[in-house]
């Protein structure tokens, strides 16, 4: 099987190997980086060892399936080990939070402050100026109970 020409059976799997990598740079996803390693390691055994191009195939098969698995497991995140498992939940983060009712809250609606947005809120009646704290997210709804002295 010569459909690479006088191209040298490595050089095929090194050149993908390479554009694998190249390919991961452009569109990231942590994938494609192991089927290149695996492409860059057959390029690699083919050059040490005689093999023909389908036992390449199947060195490239197994390679590319193992260091997908090894990665799998080595790279899995435990969010639950993270030293701020709220980090990218802004509304949870807000939960406990001291606002300022900016808008009264009658009839169950109103606004708060937050911070520098205002949101609005559900709760007991409260008038403006008092202080709340934020005891739950629903939606974009911010729901508050009043500030016990």
């Amino acid at each position: 099987m010569n459909w690479l020409g006088d191209l040298a059976p490595h050089w095929f799997w090194l050149s993908a190997g390479a554009l694998l990598a190249a390919a991961e740079m452009l569109a990231p996803g942590f994938f494609l980086i192991w089927l290149g390693a695996a492409a860059l390691a057959t390029g690699m055994i083919a050059l040490a060892l005689p093999i023909g191009f389908p036992a390449q195939l199947v060195v490239f098969a197994v390679l590319a399936v193992g260091s997908v698995q090894v990665s799998r497991k080595w790279f899995r995140v435990d969010m639950s080990e993270s030293d701020d498992p709220m980090l990218n939940d802004r509304g949870a983060r807000m939960i406990g939070e001291i606002v300022q009712v900016v808008e009264a809250i009658e009839a169950g609606s109103g606004r708060v402050k937050v911070g520098d947005s205002v949101w609005t809120a559900n709760g007991p009646d409260l008038p403006a100026g008092s202080r709340a704290r934020i005891i739950a997210i629903k939606g974009t709804r911010l729901e508050v109970e009043p500030l016990q002295h």
